[in-house]
């Protein structure tokens, strides 16, 4: 549903959080191996959410990235996907046709609309915060 890049970029954010609630920063090999994501990629995107003010990067040897406690709460995965994706996840049609909508619908119109709009409430729904401290719980995990 997503594209690589954005899943990389959602896991590498609950990464980064994680490390951030322990107050330390992590560089970009160390969160390239945890996601199980190439590095040179993994590079890209962070640097892409870093101009996005989403996180920071500091250079140097105590450098690396890092959340600001308050951009924990107030980013949501739904920052990251329209950052990284677009929105366009969210009102695209299931179909990829140009038209569809309520009055001009494609075959799985009703369906997938249904599917979208769960898809944004839980991605508004969830903070970085949020998922990081799930993460830390063991109630999920990044890679298996």
């Amino acid at each position: 549903m997503f594209s690589k890049a954005c899943e990389y970029a959602i896991k590498s954010s609950i990464y980064i959080a994680q490390n951030s609630l322990a107050g330390k920063r992590v560089n970009v090999k160390e969160v390239a191996k945890a996601v199980d994501a190439p590095e040179a990629f993994t590079a890209k995107i962070l640097q892409e959410l870093c101009r996005a003010e989403i996180m920071e990067s500091v250079r140097g040897k105590q450098g690396g990235f890092i959340f600001q406690e308050d951009k924990l709460s107030e980013t949501k995965i739904y920052d990251i996907i329209k950052i990284i994706d677009g929105e366009k996840i969210f009102y695209q049609c299931g179909l990829g046709l140009k038209e569809c909508s309520d009055t001009n619908p494609c075959p799985v119109h009703d369906t997938y609309k249904i599917i979208k709009e769960n898809l944004m409430t839980m991605a508004k729904k969830y903070s970085l915060k949020d998922l990081a401290e799930k993460s830390e719980k063991g109630i999920f995990r990044l890679k298996v």
